[in-house]
């Protein structure tokens, strides 16, 4: 098992938060749905699941096709998607200041 992100140590180990947290570290790539859930440990069915959503609210966005496969990436222009990444620099800040204290 990878080392827990802040993120996810935060907002719990479940399969949108895995995803989100993965596009939130990746967000300068783009990638096919089956790299998007092996990278963020979640079952392809399950991504498969929730994805139209992430999708329909312009989280994230399809960026081009490469042979069959469509690739996507965070959509890094959708204000909540800023807010979010935001919140995690603010997470990974507030634990080094943390340490630095100590």
């Amino acid at each position: 098992m990878k080392n827990e992100t802040i993120f996810i140590e935060v907002f719990g180990s479940n399969p949108v938060m895995k995803v989100l947290d993965f596009l939130i570290t990746f967000q300068q790539f783009d990638y096919p749905l089956t790299e998007i859930a092996r990278n963020a440990e979640v079952g392809y069915s399950t991504l498969l699941a929730f994805w139209p959503k992430l999708e329909k609210n312009k989280i994230v966005i399809k960026t081009r096709r490469v042979g069959k496969s469509d690739l996507f990436k965070l959509n890094t222009s959708n204000p909540a998607v800023k807010q979010l990444i935001r919140l995690d620099w603010n997470l990974i800040n507030g634990i080094e200041e943390e340490t630095l204290m100590h």
